[in-house]
């Protein structure tokens, strides 16, 4: 499974950024699909998950109720939709994609990793 991000960028305190995450070369049906992110001198974190079906979704308490992960295995794409972004939201964000089809929260269930996508939020 490949992965491509998309959708970062700049945007100001209390906007909004949708990003993407398109798989190629296989589907990403029954792949537990999740959005961890990476900001500069800090660990990876997690972000949101959703499972293969997406009826079950995880957030990080940080962006509960201002994110919203969803997917669309016919098109073999996952959205996050990110409203009300906070400086400290700027990261690079990382989509990922785990066998375990749950949607876990740790980034060493994940076996693929698309590359990061800049989400920069200014005061």
């Amino acid at each position: 499974v490949q992965l491509q991000a998309s959708g970062g960028g700049l945007v100001q305190a209390r906007g909004s950024l949708r990003l993407s995450c398109a798989a190629s070369r296989r589907t990403i049906s029954g792949y537990g699909m999740g959005w961890f992110r990476q900001a500069p001198g800090k660990e990876r974190e997690f972000v949101a998950s959703i499972s293969w079906s997406g009826g079950s979704t995880r957030y990080a308490d940080s962006v509960k109720g201002r994110f919203t992960l969803s997917r669309d295995n016919a098109k073999h794409t996952v959205s996050l939709q990110m409203n009300s972004l906070k400086p400290e939201d700027t990261a690079a964000y990382f989509c990922a994609a785990a066998r375990i089809s749950y949607g876990s929260r740790s980034p060493g269930s994940y076996d693929y990793w698309g590359q990061g996508t800049q989400v920069t939020v200014s005061s």
